[in-house]
């Protein structure tokens, strides 16, 4: 398994729906990750520290996870499979551990609320990242750090996915 950060979120310029980036710790490998709107707005908040004045899905199930004990141990990115990404949740209760299935995006922004770990395995990496470019120059990494830090969730008002059920397909 490969340790995984969240480096963006961005909008597939071909039918504007937006995709999580990953990327692993070395800086090496990206991995793209279509998502919902919902879902990226989830991420964004998250990403931002921001928090509703009501619980929102992720911080419910979240709470209800703490309330009963469990913390989130880890996230894996597990599984590709025609062309959709599967992930698990992993929660934590003393000795016990329980994995949950997940959606790659639901997983990330509550790995992102627990201040959790997120995993992807090996043959996903393989099979679906991309490389990211070492030789770019010093003024390209940096506008492009500037296009990260720019990004929030009202960017993607008035955006749709495609087909919002599909939409973690890769």
């Amino acid at each position: 398994m490969v340790e995984m950060e969240v480096a963006a979120i961005a909008l597939d310029a071909a039918n504007r729906v937006p995709i999580v980036i990953l990327r692993d710790l070395s800086e090496r490998r990206a991995l793209p990750i279509w998502v919902g709107k919902a879902e990226a707005n989830a991420i964004m908040q998250a990403l931002d520290g921001q928090t509703p004045a009501r619980p929102m899905t992720h911080d419910l199930i979240l709470s209800s996870w703490t309330e009963l004990g469990y913390a989130v141990d880890k996230i894996v990115v597990c599984e590709l499979k025609d062309d959709t990404f599967y992930a698990t949740i992993t929660l934590r209760k003393d000795e016990e551990s329980v994995h949950i299935d997940s959606r790659p995006s639901d997983a990330i922004a509550i790995a992102l609320r627990a201040d959790a770990p997120i995993w992807t395995m090996e043959e996903v990496i393989a099979e679906a990242s991309i490389p990211v470019d070492q030789d770019a120059d010093d003024a390209e990494r940096e506008a492009f750090r500037r296009f990260l830090q720019g990004v929030s969730p009202k960017d993607f008002i008035g955006t749709r996915p495609s087909d919002s059920t599909d939409a973690e397909a890769n």
